[in-house]
């Protein structure tokens, strides 16, 4: 099983009846895979601090859930959870967290361990599938035993990798009774003085008892070379390094002193292997405790076997040279809407606040349109902060750009914001019928929930109306003549105004390409205008200098066929 899917079957053998997520990779197929279970209600909530809620809402009411969400999430979700610290749980309740050393598809290479020891939340980290199983369900006995909410940490190398699982049965946990509980399940101030006192003995219970732990495991070896490690690191570890004595921490908050202590007492050399930042390191140093870590090993980045052989055994490896491989950049896919998007705002010299999707992509050659992207919902309120700072005539030339389903997660309240701020701008709702980004899950706009049934689908053009916005106007992209018409109009505007650029994502099993296009090589004159927005699909043929499509990639959207000034791309359509 995958990482994620070991979650899942370890959420369901614990006995889990609520879940709650907001899609965000690496964390997205725990819930995928969670909702196939019975017994189980699994959700698409609009933002992780709705899911966060959703989950505590459950945990009161007696019931194991969880709350997934990668670790740019958790930022979202950081409001409930400090205050969920201090309430505790009644039902289980686990925060699944999916961190991304390395940057593979995050804004930052934040670390979850540091916001769990703020909010005095523990964390557990697996190595492996089969640990993920096994360390989810005692997240569960954890979070009941000691009255609190626990956070699985996870990163993408655990999230995506496989190995051998072992299955067990559902174990039908008995709901936990109601009892109403003002002083510790309502937060007022006097009720949160008398609960942060029982935080912080919780959090002195947690590290003595953990010392006693099984899923932290100590191995005496050759004493020379002592290592503490945790997460995926441990792998890297046991390979370089198979003699050495290893303290391998399945708790890595709050940590077990006193078997830190003992270990680092039996060692010569003790080394601290932690991806990310240095917070074990830190709190064994400020023990006393002589060891090595940061001041050999990166801040950033995965770890890899050869990147210890070489800080720890100082290796200079002779590795084969790569394959001279092709380099493959992210780019958008043949026939995206958003592409379409881009090129008229290309062509119309329109700078964009860009916000967290596919559509970011738009920032690099040659759509270079995307100026900036923050955050889930950033762009909106980016958009209003340089119209307040520049004045009104300044934002004639910008766009807010943000997708359908960010627009559900964080987006609504920037654009209450405008409206109510009587600010003016163009905000444009990329509505492609998906969150595309993280593998085409649905959202409160795509009328179906996460488990295929159909619900209620928000219409953006009355929520739109609903917050006040009087200028809405919905449009295809690859009609460019007419979009290119509706954006000089909507940004001419001296008051917010909305445009829905709606056509479906091309990799939807619902979408139904058009044909393919095809060049006419007599018609084609060089001129390039096909090239310019960047399709995968087109190239020039280096020997005649005169575009060619590949017809294995072209879906038929016909924007370069729009864009031809000698009519020489035509579409076939399917069946002909």
């Amino acid at each position: 099983m995958l990482g994620n899917e070991a979650i899942a079957r370890g959420a369901w053998e614990a006995g889990v009846k609520v879940s709650a997520a907001y899609p965000g990779t690496p964390s997205t197929e725990m819930s995928e895979n969670l909702v196939k279970y019975d017994g189980v209600w699994a959700e698409w909530s609009p933002n992780e601090k709705v899911a966060a809620e959703v989950a505590m809402g459950a945990s009161i009411a007696g019931v194991r859930s969880m709350v997934a969400m990668k670790c740019v999430g958790l930022n979202v979700a950081s409001d409930p959870l400090y205050t969920a610290s201090y309430i505790g749980a009644n039902g289980g309740l686990v925060y699944l967290v999916a961190d991304d050393p390395g940057l593979y598809s995050s804004q930052n290479e934040q670390d979850t361990r540091r916001i769990a020891i703020s909010a005095h939340v523990p964390v557990l980290e697996p190595s492996d599938s089969e640990e993920a199983r096994v360390m989810t369900k005692e997240a569960f006995e954890i979070s009941e035993k000691y009255d609190t909410p626990v956070i699985l940490r996870t990163t993408t190398r655990i999230a995506h990798s496989q190995c051998l699982v072992n299955l067990e049965p559902r174990v039908e946990v008995e709901d936990k009774e109601y009892t109403r509980n003002p002083q510790k399940n309502v937060m007022v101030p006097a009720n949160a003085k008398t609960r942060h006192v029982f935080v912080i003995e919780r959090d002195k219970k947690l590290a003595e008892d953990s010392c006693k732990f099984a899923i932290n495991k100590v191995v005496y070896n050759d004493t020379k070379i002592g290592v503490i490690t945790s997460g995926i690191p441990y792998q890297y570890v046991k390979e370089v390094l198979p003699n050495a004595s290893i303290l391998k921490l399945g708790m890595v908050n709050p940590l077990p002193k006193k078997l830190i202590e003992e270990f680092a007492s039996k060692v010569d050399t003790l080394y601290i292997v932690e991806e990310l930042e240095p917070v074990i390191e830190e709190q064994v140093k400020s023990w006393g405790i002589q060891c090595v870590g940061k001041d050999i090993f990166p801040l950033n980045g995965e770890y890899s076997a050869n990147m210890l052989r070489e800080k720890i055994l100082g290796q200079e490896l002779d590795l084969a040279t790569p394959a001279n491989a092709p380099v493959r950049p992210p780019i958008l896919c043949p026939g995206c809407p958003h592409r379409a998007t881009y090129n008229v705002l290309k062509k119309l010299h329109i700078h964009a606040s860009g916000d967290i999707g596919c559509y970011t992509l738009g920032a690099a050659a040659p759509l270079s349109v995307v100026d900036t992207t923050l955050c889930m919902g950033g762009s909106i309120s980016m958009l209003h902060g340089i119209e307040k700072a520049k004045g009104k005539d300044y934002v004639k030339n910008w766009v807010a750009v943000i997708g359908d389903s960010t627009f559900m997660h964080t987006g609504i309240n920037s654009l209450v914001n405008m409206v109510y701020n009587q600010a003016t701008g163009t905000v444009i709702i990329l509505d492609n019928s998906t969150t595309g980004m993280t593998g085409h899950q649905d959202n409160p706009a795509t009328g179906k929930m996460l488990n295929g049934e159909a619900t209620y689908q928000v219409d953006l053009v009355d929520l739109c109306h609903a917050l006040g916005v009087k200028n809405v106007v919905v449009a295809d992209p690859f009609d460019q003549a007419k979009f290119e018409e509706v954006v000089k109009e909507e940004v001419a505007r001296d008051e917010v105004s909305v445009i829905i650029s709606q056509s479906p994502c091309a990799l939807l099993k619902s979408y139904t390409p058009k044909g393919k296009c095809f060049v006419d090589p007599e018609k084609c004159r060089k001129c390039g205008k096909c090239l310019q927005p960047g399709c995968p699909a087109i190239k020039k043929d280096e020997a005649t200098g005169k575009t060619i499509i590949d017809d294995t990639l072209c879906n038929g959207c016909g924007l370069c066929q729009q864009l031809c000034p000698f009519e020489a791309i035509s579409l076939k359509k399917r069946g002909e």
